[in-house]
């Protein structure tokens, strides 16, 4: 036999008579008050019930059932009897809002002296006052209204709901949605309701009122919302208007309304592509289908003649070609293939359905073509001039969009800049076209971030690194702007893996001050180490890391010059990027290893003139590493009779790689070239940090004619690391 705990809080406490309370007179409890018995509900509590008792279902609790059945009497016993005023069911309500969904202004009051919040929610959104608008309870909804309740409060629901966008309706939204024309009168008139919040759908009142099935006074609140200026082009799911939804309703006097208001868009389309007039031929309402004709409607938006003669409706195709209703009409092609693969899907769809264009722009604004949000609307997929392009939306007049379209029109063709196609504008948004590219470098990298290297040598880092270098210096010197807002979702990867610079909404044109191109330097030299630690660190902590805390983070002293000659540019500050594009970072192994090579070549440096310029400039660092010493031994052998060996110094270093380089493929040597491999990643993998010295100690002299011709820049260099590096020993 099952026993229970003496302190089980759904036992009741014991009775005077020293009887414990049963589970079973808490339910006789419950059923007392919904039956509104107060001498047996006086017993029960009297006998021990507890007054706290929840059912398991929901979580009712007495307190809960007399407030929904409106007993104040009841409720005022139950409260005497210390039932908690603010204990929630399961859907987290309170009495409190039962008491807004009951209508019931004294319990309103009652539980408001005992500690409840005018604003409180359960657990999915749902205040008092959204309740008593729920339930036309306009009474309890002036009450709340003066008692401070939010009157705008857009509904908070659990987080996964909000991820599937649900949540974030208001009560004039739940009002409309209901039917409740007096509710809707004083929340609009009286209290100062949005007429155009909308939810996390998308959706206003104007929408929810239409998508009601049971709402018999629809049109009288439609009416209602439109003298308040609802927005007539808002967007319910699948991209349905209010123009479609009425017309989905057979409501000709709606759809008559609503084309009467000034900005109606009567073109527009749902996700699917189909029009209010496509939707009043598929439903055979001619009368509707006639109105919107008259009124404007495009008939070039599907095959309107052929549905109709389909339904057999012969007045209805008469109709739709005394319109201009083509007989023969002829979609887009279905073997249109785009070029991204990526969005290729959604591409397709936008290609296929109807939509009204804007000037030589065909795009969506839906869920569906977005590619992301930015801080003044979003980016969508469109076609330019049957171009794939990316649509970035702004408020016509914008600031940003001047800057953006500005920036844009004074780069040049084949830049490594997004190519700007062209904007349109319409209903006060003017619609940017730029290059649309696959992904974001951010996204990109979380996508490769645990592979390997191949054969440790950075190629990808390197390629994104110049194209972004070059990306910024086209930006500084050819437009005359600085960027200003330099991170990793700016930078875009193309079909061809090409990176391409986007979004210049915070550029600003040069004024001659340093400090705005030093500032697109710093994040140049944060966008370095971002990218060689395949964003395992993120942009937004290394922004907050101090200058020398990032050039530490460096992996490899090429790295590490590189974003300390950004970090000090020193007075060239515009001029800067043509000579890095030219530092070693950007060389690859085997032009380091051809360079060291050439520099070895010098005559200086075979015989060993130890006066000379070359020599001098290139002084010996301490040394750590060595060569392998069978190779040296071997390499040694050539000096066995004048006793003129290696020597410890980089010169002598240079020397060895000449002559190794001249000689490792000769046949006496081949156990030699087993030991090292491939020589341009033994000697990078051995002498690290050679390079980069010998760049340094050489950069500005005569012997950078060795270097790799990466770029024709002769300005002046920018600051270099300083100090001595920390050179490898060659052995012996």
């Amino acid at each position: 036999m099952e026993t229970r705990d003496h302190n089980d809080p759904q036992e009741g406490p014991m009775s005077s008579s020293g009887r414990r309370a049963t589970v079973e007179d808490n339910h006789l409890l419950i059923k007392a008050v919904q039956t509104e018995d107060v001498d047996r509900v006086q017993q029960l509590l009297e006998g021990g019930a507890n007054v706290n008792f929840q059912e398991e279902e929901g979580g009712w609790t007495p307190l809960h059932n007399a407030v929904q059945m409106s007993r104040e009497d009841i409720v005022e016993l139950l409260l005497r009897y210390d039932a908690d005023p603010v204990l929630r069911k399961k859907n987290g309500a309170t009495p409190f809002i039962v008491a807004a969904i009951a209508g019931n202004v004294k319990l309103l009051e009652l539980f408001l002296s005992k500690g409840a919040d005018v604003n409180e929610c359960d657990f999915y959104g749902f205040t008092a006052f959204m309740e008593a608008a729920v339930y036309g309870n306009v009474e309890a909804l002036k009450f709340l209204y003066e008692r401070g309740a939010n009157v705008n409060l857009r509904r908070k629901t659990k987080e996964d709901q909000e991820r599937l966008r649900k949540g974030g309706a208001t009560a004039l939204m739940d009002a409309a949605k209901e039917g409740h024309v007096e509710v809707l009168k004083i929340l609009l008139d009286e209290m100062g309701a949005d007429v155009n919040a909308c939810d996390n759908m998308g959706r206003n009142a104007l929408i929810h009122a239409l998508l009601s099935s049971h709402n018999r006074d629809v049109e009288a609140i439609t009416h209602l919302l439109l003298d308040h200026g609802a927005d007539v082009n808002v967007r319910g799911e699948r991209g349905k208007t209010p123009l479609i939804l009425a017309v989905e309703k057979k409501h000709f006097g709606l759809v008559k309304r609503l084309l009467e208001q000034e900005h109606i868009e009567i073109n527009d389309t749902d996700s699917d592509g189909k029009t209010a007039l496509l939707l009043a031929v598929e439903l055979k309402l001619k009368d509707i289908a006639d109105l919107l004709c008259e009124r404007g409607a495009s008939t070039d938006c599907g095959d309107l003649v052929m549905i109709a003669r389909r339904n057999y409706d012969r007045s209805l195709v008469k109709l739709l070609l005394s319109y201009g209703a083509k007989e023969h009409f002829h979609p887009p092609a279905e073997d249109w293939k785009p070029q991204s693969s990526h969005w290729g899907a959604a591409l397709k769809d936008l290609h296929r359905m109807y939509r009204p264009m804007i000037g030589k722009l065909k795009f969506f604004i839906d869920e569906k073509y977005k590619i992301a949000d930015t801080s003044e609307g979003g980016i969508y997929l469109g076609l330019y001039e049957k171009q794939e392009v990316a649509v970035k939306t702004f408020c016509e007049g914008s600031p940003r969009a001047r800057q953006e379209v500005s920036c844009l029109q004074s780069s040049r063709e084949n830049s490594h800049l997004v190519t700007f196609y062209g904007s349109e504008s319409h209903r006060g948004h003017l619609f940017v076209c730029v290059t649309l590219c696959e992904q974001t470098l951010e996204a990109y990298l979380e996508v490769h971030r645990g592979e390997d290297v191949e054969n440790e040598e950075d190629e990808f880092a390197r390629n994104v690194l110049s194209s972004l270098f070059k990306a910024v210096q086209e930006l500084h010197l050819s437009c005359a702007y600085t960027h200003q807002d330099l991170q990793p979702q700016n930078i875009l990867i193309d079909s061809k893996n090409a990176v391409h610079l986007a979004d210049f909404d915070k550029s600003i044109k040069w004024t001659g001050d340093p400090q705005e191109v030093k500032r697109d330097l710093e994040d140049l030299g944060r966008l370095v180490l971002y990218v060689i630690k395949k964003g395992s660190i993120s942009f937004e902590e290394l922004k907050a890391q101090s200058n020398e805390e990032v050039v530490r983070l460096s992996p490899d002293e090429e790295t590490k010059d590189l974003i300390h000659r950004l970090f000090h540019p020193g007075e060239h500050v515009r001029d800067c990027l043509g000579d890095l594009l030219g530092h070693p970072f950007f060389w690859t192994w085997e032009s380091r290893y051809r360079t060291l090579r050439n520099v070895g070549n010098e005559s200086d440096i075979k015989t060993r003139k130890h006066k000379s310029e070359i020599l001098k400039l290139l002084q010996p660092g301490p040394s750590e590493h060595s060569i392998n010493a069978d190779v040296m031994k071997k390499m040694n052998e050539f000096y066995k009779k004048s006793g003129n060996f290696y020597q410890n110094t980089v010169g002598d270093l240079l020397k060895f790689i000449r002559n190794l380089g001249e000689h490792i493929d000769e046949e006496k040597h081949k156990k030699m070239k087993l030991k090292i491999g491939d020589p341009s990643r033994y000697f990078q993998k051995t002498f690290p940090d050679l390079v980069i010295y010998v760049y340094t100690k050489l950069q500005n002299t005569e012997y950078r004619k060795h270097f790799p011709q990466t770029h024709s820049s002769n300005k002046p260099q920018c600051d270099g690391a300083g100090g001595t590096s920390r050179l490898a020993n060659p052995g012996c």
